[in-house]
């Protein structure tokens, strides 16, 4: 049996789930689900960050301490995960005892490459994030993302010689034992490093922000909470002695937003290279998402709120157009009217028609008995090679031209017309064929689909056709 791990990058929990969330997720339970069907051994890790700056704020506006204000913001994140129907095997805390001594294993473990030092720069607190002195001067001392201005440090810190890893990042990338996709990324990257990379600061002192993990030895500073974070994808699984490290890591593959590509691109591999450790096989890097052609806005008005969307049409649904109408490499928009569009042209119309269609057949010319289903005829070479380049768009296209393949077979064989002509055993031919396919269908459709793909087995399974009490996407608007 072969493991495969998968991991999501950790939100802040400073604020709600937004569909950026959403879309991290997805990916990772599509390809987990996919690795488990494939009967490997799979772990799927997904938490939440919950040190620093931006965090002590939301407390401090709160009137609470920073642990009260996360532990009763955290359980809405885990139900999260619940409605978004995902089936991790991990929810790491950064907060925990556990990660925040495994932490400090991995800081002491890096000490040859930690120094002391003066620093004078930049810091926007809701980024959690030095800025350049270019970047400042390009967007006016405001962060354009906060609408904040940006803070002026000065301060001692602890420093990670990340310039000691330039040529070793650079070489683990080009060689492709870490492989970053969409390959425009990789290049990205490759072009930041090619210059070297400066080292980081990786501490703020306690006095300033004491709402993180102490550096050991040092009770007057606390873990820069990024350089921190980054380190959950190996304290979940125990590093460094328990036996679920050794299993599973490296991890298969880590899926990000391109906006913290820096972060897991540059500094967490230097950081896995001074452990010693291997890097990660794949950093899939996906793209954002807007809402009308703008970046979803409080002011504009168009944010969109993933538990609204499926607790209106379904989580299957929601799963479906990320999958599909989101780009996998690329930026993607949503809006209530396309998703109105694609629910009932071609989950309610073309899968939900042809499911309720081949069911209403079978049960009336052979009183749902389907007898032996042939074999699949399908190739779907091109649909796993699709999910393993996590070009999920790709995959779920792969599954739709089945789809619409099955409809137009119906359309031509027109079993009613078969029926009438008394061929009892063509038609028994033409209906088992259209069985086979749907459940050739659904099993495709598992790591995407998986509500939808368990009822279509339901109906269809065992060569017993069993009536629909409901349409598997009930046609209607979505959204008044």
């Amino acid at each position: 049996m072969t493991k495969f791990y998968v991991c999501t990058a950790i939100p802040y929990v400073n604020a709600k789930a937004h569909i950026g969330h959403a879309m991290d997720f997805l990916y990772a339970d599509i390809l987990a689900r996919y690795h488990r069907q494939m009967g490997d051994d799979v772990k799927f890790s997904i938490g939440t960050d919950e040190h620093g700056a931006k965090i002590a704020e939301k407390a401090t506006e709160k009137g609470v301490t920073p642990q009260a204000y996360v532990d009763e913001i955290v359980p809405s994140w885990e139900e999260f995960a619940k409605k978004a129907g995902l089936s991790n095997d991990y929810f790491i805390r950064t907060t925990s005892k556990e990660h925040e001594a495994r932490a400090q294993i991995i800081w002491k473990n890096l000490e040859k490459y930690i120094y002391k030092g003066s620093y004078t720069g930049w810091y926007c607190v809701g980024c959690e994030e030095y800025k350049t002195d270019t970047y400042v001067k390009d967007t006016n001392g405001v962060c354009p993302d906060h609408n904040r201005p940006y803070d002026k440090l000065e301060e001692d810190n602890y420093f990670f010689k990340l310039s000691a890893f330039s040529e070793k990042v650079a070489k683990e990338i080009q060689s492709g034992k870490f492989r970053i996709i969409p390959e425009f990324r990789q290049t990205e990257i490759l072009n930041v490093i090619k210059d070297g990379l400066n080292d980081i600061s990786i501490s703020r002192p306690a006095d300033k922000i004491s709402w993180g993990i102490p550096v050991p030895g040092d009770k007057n500073q606390v873990m820069y909470v990024w350089f921190e974070a980054l380190m959950n994808y190996i304290t979940v699984l125990g590093y460094p002695d328990k036996t679920e490290f050794s299993t599973y890591w490296p991890a298969d593959v880590q899926v990000i937003g391109k906006d913290i590509l820096r972060f897991h691109a540059a500094i967490w591999p230097a950081m896995l290279l001074g452990l010693e450790l291997p890097l990660p096989k794949i950093l899939y890097v996906h793209g954002h998402v807007s809402s009308g052609g703008k970046k979803m806005s409080k002011t504009l008005g168009n944010v969109i709120d993933p538990v609204e969307v499926i607790d209106t049409k379904g989580l299957d649904a929601f799963r479906y157009y990320l999958a599909r109408h989101i780009s996998s490499y690329d930026d993607g928009d949503f809006t209530w009217e396309k998703f109105e569009e694609v629910y009932n042209t071609e989950l309610a119309n073309e899968l939900g028609n042809a499911v309720s269609r081949i069911a209403a057949m079978v049960i009336k010319y052979q009183d749902g008995v389907v007898g032996n289903l042939p074999p699949a005829e399908h190739d779907v070479a091109d649909y796993h090679l699709a999910i393993a380049e996590c070009k999920f768009d790709k995959a779920v296209e792969e599954i739709w031209s089945q789809v619409r393949g099955l409809n137009q077979y119906i359309d031509e064989e027109k079993p009613w017309e078969v029926a009438k002509e008394g061929d009892p055993e063509h038609l028994k031919e033409v209906l088992a064929y259209m069985c086979s396919s749907l459940l050739e269908i659904a099993d495709l459709l598992v790591p995407f689909l998986p509500g939808t793909a368990a009822k279509i087995k339901m109906i269809f399974d065992e060569g017993i056709v069993r009536p629909l009490e409901v349409p598997l996407f009930p046609k209607d608007d979505v959204k008044s």
